[in-house]
């Protein structure tokens, strides 16, 4: 399975993801450090919404195969900016969180996921489980990296 990096604003639904992922039940905590799972690693969200920090997640990314960039449903504005995933040396897939919401807008989250650069988005929902599997389906796929001719 591919090891993922969930980086994202702070409660975007990183953690609860994790919980989601790993079929634990949903209880809210808030993280205050990098914390690994096995094959995820789930990150504060002030290391995304800190220039000062947000280094770190880079260094934190060489030990993932994966980088998930988490945008909740329900957010009003993006914290990715165009084209951001062109600098990442890793996969990096979309993840829209928080679809069951009331107010969500899963629309609007993917055409900011895509105009960071994800050409792959997973929208899903912690609580109702729905969109969980395709994402442990996809981590599950082991593709091994194309050679030069």
């Amino acid at each position: 399975m591919k090891k993922m990096i969930l980086v994202g604003r702070s409660e975007c639904g990183k953690t609860t993801l994790t919980q989601a992922l790993k079929g634990e039940k949903i209880d809210y905590h808030k993280t205050q450090y990098i914390n690994y799972h096995d094959v995820l690693i789930d990150t504060p969200g002030e290391y995304a919404e800190n220039a000062a920090l947000g280094r770190a997640l880079a260094l934190y990314a060489y030990e993932a195969d994966v980088v998930g960039m988490l945008v909740s449903a329900t957010e009003q504005y993006c914290l990715f900016p165009p084209c951001c995933t062109a600098q990442v040396n890793r996969e990096v897939i979309g993840i829209i969180t928080q679809i069951d919401h009331p107010d969500a807008n899963v629309e609007r989250a993917a055409s900011w996921l895509e105009l960071a650069g994800c050409e792959l988005i997973f929208p899903v929902s912690s609580t109702t489980g729905e969109g969980i599997q395709d994402l442990i389906d996809y981590l599950a796929i082991d593709r091994k990296p194309q050679k030069f001719r």
